[in-house]
């Protein structure tokens, strides 16, 4: 998460003095690599999966399920394993590696080098994944266990929810009801970065959840676990004064939000252009793959009556001032800004024929200057647009030693600006001196119980993405639409009650998938490929010209099945896609038996066949003997539940309506690199 450095943060009052010396020299650094990388053109395909686990310490005399907070201890004892790892192999064999995250008791693990587009690379991912929950799992206390669960579940709840135990009225940098300090990663960024938001804003954040109102939960649903008269720190009364609403869960800390966990994706493109093509084209997949992997319905010891964690983070790291949510009239500040700084995409950027003006429909604040300089220095519009836009925020953590920066060799204060506007997607430009090329960042995802299912989920974005390219398919809607599937892809049971806005026909040539990598050449068909290509050349437009009705004729709503099984001819569905394009593929029986699995997982989910974890986790917790109906999961429920999903991920029990029946869990196959 964003820039580890050693040294002195400042705190807010003396970094917002430097908010415009980051943003200016940033903008700098930018040029400095554009200059430098704009023509870049012919990188391979080299992409990465980033898996975050929580590490929960069971206590099974008192039943209870708590976070352990030795992440320090334990990063320092897996990073002297993968360094011996490492020297006993050669360099053909890259381990997977271990980072920090914000909360204590989160780890971050990557594989040791990227995957490529070859096929046996695709279907290395499980066994990677597996590989690194096994060394991890060996490297803890025998009562401790990495799980990839979105959010714990107990996280603030009265009892004791973290090992060891830490009072939250020591949250010097948070000013937490629920939090403790030591929550939060010791290194000087993550407080540094809590509580500047905290001022920066002027209140603590403020999240509010619906809550699930069972037979017997009460109506009015007011709180009786917040702390309403405690008196420690100046926003205390924050709650009592309106910030707690009735009928909700309240939480007002970074560490709700910024301590879930999640499966994201980078992708190395073969050129910006083809960078910004997949930008846009996975910026309305976003909101359908964060409904089909929805698996946090439960917060601070509540049943929540939503599935995912977004509103959360969002809201968790929502720096912005009254005047700029607009609750007061402009005076300080200078923008009116819609979003917090965590959200979903504002702008498409592609320059191809098919991203129509009508597309980018959001109110769109921009730093004019920055703009015009962009401008003036040959950027389009679209792409200074979109620089100029994240550029509207302040710098949130600044360190001293860190001020002066050779903006030639240096990209950390575009980065600044840049790793702290936490959307969708992340278009990301190479770094300075490096061979790598320009990436985009897919980051909607909530991290699934099991490695097969984490795995599932990434084939699946790595070959949707392959389509996109290959076919020149059009997810084009308006972007507001893609705010609305944010909103409703949060809903309880989204993925089969709800429907989301989706392109009818998305198909930019006359017959189907037609492309460069797929078409015959004298009615004779391509020889298939054995690699998963990366550079497509630029999408032609019809020769015919392009018709433009209505945007509003588009789109239309359709449910989770229709949108990944397909709904007529002119649209196959997002599945459908993904098997015609592994159709121009060169795979061996075996091998295409593994990708199918996977398509097979994410088609059940989709269809209704097999459960989100969210659906299960609530089943699981409604039908739990000791649950009294009345929407609390107490601290004997959280440790059955977490108990039960170790289990499922082990093998030790079944879950047929989550998994399919011929899962082969960790205790069998423990993975290999």
């Amino acid at each position: 998460m964003g820039l580890l450095y050693l040294g002195t943060p400042l705190a807010w009052d003396d970094a917002k003095k430097y908010a415009d010396h980051v943003r200016t020299h940033g903008i700098t650094q930018f040029l400095h690599i554009w200059d430098r990388v704009k023509d870049k053109n012919g990188d391979e395909l080299l992409w990465g999966d980033e898996i975050e686990y929580m590490v929960v310490s069971f206590d099974n005399e008192e039943k209870n399920a708590k976070l352990s907070l030795r992440q320090t201890e334990i990063l320092a004892k897996l990073s002297a394993i993968v360094n011996d790892i490492s020297s006993d192999h050669d360099n053909s064999i890259a381990v997977p590696t271990f980072h920090p995250e914000y909360g204590r008791y989160m780890l971050e693990s990557t594989p040791g080098s990227p995957y490529t587009g070859y096929i046996s690379d695709l279907l290395s991912v499980e066994k990677n994944m597996r590989y690194r929950r096994s060394l991890a799992r060996k490297h803890l206390k025998p009562n401790e266990i990495p799980l990839t669960f979105t959010s714990f579940p107990r996280l603030g709840a009265p009892g004791q929810f973290t090992e060891p135990y830490h009072n939250p009225a020591d949250a010097v940098s948070s000013h937490s009801l629920f939090l403790p300090e030591e929550i939060t990663n010791p290194h000087a960024r993550f407080p540094t970065l809590t509580a500047n938001i905290r001022r920066r804003r002027g209140s603590k954040v403020a999240i509010n959840l619906p809550i699930f109102f069972d037979e017997e939960t009460p109506k009015p649903f007011i709180d009786p676990t917040i702390p309403w008269d405690r008196s420690i720190y100046s926003e205390d009364p924050e709650a009592k004064n309106g910030a707690a609403l009735p009928d909700h869960i309240y939480l007002d800390a970074m560490g709700f939000g910024m301590g879930c966990c999640c499966l994201q994706l980078t992708f190395q493109a073969c050129n910006v252009n083809d960078a910004r093509r997949l930008y846009d084209g996975l910026i309305p997949i976003g909101p359908i793959l964060l409904a089909l992997t929805a698996a946090s319905p439960v917060w601070r010891g509540y049943l929540a009556d939503v599935d995912c964690r977004w509103n959360v983070i969002a809201g968790s790291v929502d720096d912005r001032t009254e005047e700029e949510r607009g609750s007061k009239p402009l005076k300080h500040d200078r923008f009116v800004i819609p979003k917090s700084r965590y959200d979903s995409v504002d702008l498409y950027i592609s320059e191809d024929w098919m991203n129509r003006p009508e597309y980018n429909d959001n109110p769109l604040p921009i730093d004019e200057g920055i703009y015009d300089r962009l401008r003036k220095h040959g950027l389009d519009d679209l792409l200074s647009k979109h620089i100029a836009h994240l550029f509207i925020r302040d710098p949130l953590v600044v360190f001293s030693e860190t001020i002066d920066q050779d903006d030639e060799t240096s990209s950390d204060h575009f980065e600044n600006i840049q790793s702290t506007n936490w959307q969708t997607l992340r278009f990301k430009p190479p770094p300075p001196n490096s061979t790598i090329g320009w990436r985009v960042e897919f980051r909607s995802m909530e991290v699934q119980m099991t490695d097969f299912e984490n795995a599932a989920f990434s084939v699946f974005v790595v070959l949707l993405s392959r389509a996109i390219l290959s076919f020149n398919l059009n997810f084009y809607i308006p972007i507001s639409k893609v705010d609305v599937n944010m909103a409703r892809a949060q809903e309880r049971d989204a993925a089969q009650s709800g429907k989301f806005y989706f392109r009818k026909d998305v198909f930019t040539n006359p017959s189907p998938y037609s492309s460069g990598s797929s078409s015959p050449v004298d009615g004779v068909p391509r020889p298939k490929e054995k690699k998963l290509r990366n550079c497509f050349p630029p999408v032609p437009a019809p020769l015919n010209g392009h018709h433009k009705g209505p945007v509003e004729d588009e789109y239309e709503e359709m449910t989770m099945d229709e949108i990944m099984n397909g709904k007529s001819d002119r649209f196959p569905g997002l599945l459908g896609l993904v098997e015609a394009y592994v159709d121009t593929l060169d795979v061996e029986a075996e091998d295409l038996a593994k990708i199918r699995s996977y398509l097979n997982l994410v088609r059940d989910r989709s269809n209704g066949t097999l459960l989100t974890a969210a659906t299960w986790i609530r089943n699981f917790v409604r039908s739990h003997p000791a649950y009294a109906k009345n929407s609390v999961v107490s601290q004997e429920i959280n440790y059955d539940l977490l108990v039960a999903v170790d289990e499922i991920e082990r093998g030790a029990r079944s879950a047929s309506d989550l998994l399919p029946k011929d899962y082969t869990g960790g205790n069998k196959d423990q993975g290999s690199i």
